[in-house]
């Protein structure tokens, strides 16, 4: 039951930020009576959804027992406690896979339940329920979102020519499944050199899901990013938040401002550049928690180096570009194996011809 509500929360991924992506399945006599998941904008949350689908069907919860992905909520906010619910309800034993970090939740929610007389189990698939909210677990903790550098590359890890191709490495199947990870992401993000050599678009095209197109996010010192370019001219459409020093000129900002570009303004590093892990707490106070980075090199290298890049999503395909070709990753800077980043694969699948890789960093 707890692998179904999990199930239930992947499907909400990329959709509910700055709220966690939850699921929930109420259960009696063994047969599964109501299922839920957290909606669009974060509302209503996934007990709340399971309540509503049992009281729009006339299934009574009396008795049931509810599996959910992370602790029912105990506080007020757009709408009532989850917890309340759930034993207005007449839910009698709750099995949680995780106590929510949240200061406003952490441990309310349960104690709030078993106050009322509800039975708590704690930790049922806590693995996997941390895996699916990550992103939202690093936003509260650390304050940042969790970014998932994403590579489509050749087998010696370049991602482009000499002379800049880089339009096909990676086949069909790969690209279509380069937009699912759009899908189920807060947002995407690429520095300034990238859009402006591509003037990528950015969105997810896969069809019936061009409305789960993440934010677009731009690192761009200087504001350079022109204002007839895709992302600029389709700002108001899907947004976009170029994120910049405050040093960049205000005319650039203004130009990009009126055209609907959200600024948001970081302070520099010590090279003039942004300062990645400024950047990140940023993205995390506006409530973003899962992040795919698509380019360029400069901006993978800079992030593994603030220790900022949480998994690896890697699309290789079964060609060889050389040394004179361009890096996925930019310089390091470092000279022994000790310093270089790890990660532990996770899984890897192929696609028509292709192989995708996911790594996740070694803790």
């Amino acid at each position: 039951m707890m692998r179904a509500a999990l199930a239930l929360a992947r499907r909400s991924l990329g959709r509910t930020w700055p709220n966690p992506a939850v699921g929930c399945v109420i259960v009696r006599d063994g047969q599964v009576i109501a299922r839920g998941r957290t909606r669009d904008g974060g509302r209503p949350h996934a007990e709340a959804d399971a309540i509503a689908e049992a009281t729009a069907s006339g299934v009574s919860l009396i008795g049931a027992t509810a599996y959910v992905t992370l602790e029912p909520c105990s506080h007020h906010g757009r709408t009532p406690p989850c917890a309340d619910a759930l034993v207005a309800a007449g839910i009698v034993r709750v099995v949680s896979a995780l106590e929510d970090p949240d200061p406003r939740v952490k441990g309310q929610g349960h104690a709030r339940l078993e106050a009322a007389g509800v039975a708590v189990v704690v930790g049922e698939g806590a693995a996997d329920a941390a895996a699916v909210n990550a992103g939202f677990l690093l936003r509260v903790r650390q304050g940042r979102p969790l970014f998932q550098l994403k590579i489509a590359g050749s087998l010696d890890g370049r991602i482009a020519t000499a002379s800049g191709e880089s339009k096909w490495i990676t086949g069909e199947a790969a690209r279509r499944d380069g937009h699912r990870l759009r899908a189920i992401h807060d947002a995407i993000l690429v520095g300034a050199a990238t859009a402006a050599a591509d003037d990528p678009e950015l969105t997810c095209r896969l069809p019936g899901l061009g409305s789960r197109s993440p934010v677009r996010i731009v690192l761009d010192s200087q504001a350079r990013l022109s204002p007839r370019s895709k992302l600029a001219t389709s700002a108001r459409v899907t947004p976009v938040w170029l994120v910049c020093t405050k040093s960049a000129p205000a005319d650039r900002r203004d130009t990009l401002n009126e055209l609907g570009v959200d600024i948001v303004d970081v302070d520099a590093g010590s090279d003039g550049r942004i300062d990645v892990s400024a950047a990140a707490q940023a993205l995390g106070r506006r409530g973003i928690t899962r992040v795919l980075v698509e380019g360029g090199g400069q901006v993978a290298a800079s992030l593994l180096k603030a220790g900022l890049v949480d998994g690896i999503s890697s699309y290789r395909a079964g060609l060889v570009l050389g040394a004179d070709s361009r890096s996925a990753v930019g310089g390091l800077d470092f000279a022994r194996l000790g310093s270089a980043p790890r990660f532990r694969l996770i899984s890897a699948r192929p696609l028509q011809g292709d192989t995708l890789e996911t790594w996740r960093r070694e803790a």
